[in-house]
């Protein structure tokens, strides 16, 4: 990011036109990374492969070993809703800081509901909605019972499902296959089926904020190319990702930088600045920019 982008992102988030996309780093140091989760459920089930860090992977064979998909939904959610929630006052917290800005949709794939709860506590009437990605038989147009939101009652739409109802999750290895397909077959009625008009006017009309994504992330690279590669030129806006550096193999000791310059290169076709940095590094630039929460 320059300060071209800077002034841009702050002058979208103050007016509220920008749609921020939160992904599991946005609960660094609260909830379990996906990788700390796979290797835990890997040692449970005398997982065989090596790769213990594909979440999954492992959870498609964990879902084999307990022998009912949901049951085991069941048993993350009961686990990841025992942790204690984020501290919301302090400064380095996204969920608070982007509830401060008067913005009508947030889009997740994690599982909780911690951005409710944030906007709750900035004074706002949230709406939390799951994606039907798991309902084959539902043949009407997707949240159609969602009118018209706004700041004041944003919508908190959870593309991968929430912990409150686990057979929502995406999870296992199948699971990601089933959602994958229906963002295709969505794409062929122009995402209707698949997300309210709300969150299709978000997607297409306003910049996104990737907070707690990997540019490796194969659930980035989905929701962006599936979702939005039918958007025309001329109507694409442009968004801001937050990235951690990418890791890199031992070698030469420029290889970060030239890591990171074709990321910037490659992301640059779809529009996206990026922000290199923790999910807390972001936040506490934007407060100490905005003096949001000072």
């Amino acid at each position: 990011m320059d300060e071209s982008d800077w002034l841009r992102l702050i002058d979208q988030l103050t007016n509220g036109d920008c749609t921020p996309f939160l992904g599991a780093g946005a609960c660094s140091g609260v909830l379990p990374t996906g990788p700390a989760m796979s290797r835990d459920w890997a040692a449970a089930c005398d997982y065989p492969f090596d790769d213990h860090e594909d979440l999954p992977r492992v959870m498609q064979y964990a879902s084999f070993i307990r022998r009912d998909p949901t049951y085991l939904k069941q048993l993350v959610c009961r686990e990841l809703a025992a942790a204690d929630p984020p501290d919301y006052a302090a400064p380095t917290e996204p969920h608070a800081l982007l509830a401060e800005f008067p913005l009508p949709v947030f889009l997740t794939t994690n599982y909780d509901d911690y951005l409710t709860k944030a906007l709750r506590m900035a004074g706002k009437q949230p709406r939390a909605a799951i994606c039907r990605w798991y309902d084959s038989t539902s043949r009407r147009s997707a949240g159609s019972e969602y009118q018209v939101t706004d700041a004041s009652r944003p919508l908190v739409y959870h593309l991968h499902g929430s912990w409150s109802k686990p057979q929502s999750l995406v999870l296992t290895q199948r699971d990601y296959l089933e959602f994958l397909v229906n963002v295709s077959v969505a794409r062929g009625d122009g995402g209707r089926r698949l997300l309210p008009p709300p969150v299709l006017t978000a997607l297409t009309n306003k910049p996104l904020l990737f907070l707690g994504y990997s540019l490796q992330d194969w659930t980035f690279l989905v929701l962006f190319v599936g979702l939005l590669r039918n958007i025309p030129d001329i109507h694409q806006r442009r968004s801001i990702s937050v990235q951690l550096p990418p890791p890199v193999s031992g070698g030469t000791d420029d290889a970060e930088e030239r890591a990171k310059s074709y990321l910037q290169s490659y992301l640059e076709d779809w529009r996206i600045s990026i922000f290199w940095g923790t999910a807390a590094d972001f936040t506490a630039e934007v407060r100490a920019r905005t003096g949001v929460g000072s």
